[in-house]
């Protein structure tokens, strides 16, 4: 049998210090808004540095919206007919 470790990252372990005692449901969730509201913030700061690095313009995204990038599916051999 294999065993896995699990570490929690030290965000994690600050947390559990801080919530040590049982929130109301009205208290997590406003702990809750505002964890997704940090999580929203990073993402969007690194969106914007990504963005300025690039060099990207408004033109960009209209073209990444407009360009086809998925892969092509193939026709299974098995279900064609000779």
């Amino acid at each position: 049998m294999m065993s896995t470790t699990n570490t929690l990252s030290n965000a994690q372990l600050e947390i559990l210090k801080l919530m040590a005692d049982n929130l109301s449901e009205a208290e997590l969730e406003d702990l809750k808004k505002l964890l997704l509201a940090f999580k929203l913030r990073r993402v969007t700061l690194l969106a914007d540095k990504t963005w300025e690095e690039k060099g990207w313009s408004q033109e960009t995204m209209n073209q990444f919206l407009e360009t086809h990038l998925r892969t092509p599916y193939q026709q299974n051999q098995a279900n064609t007919t000779k």
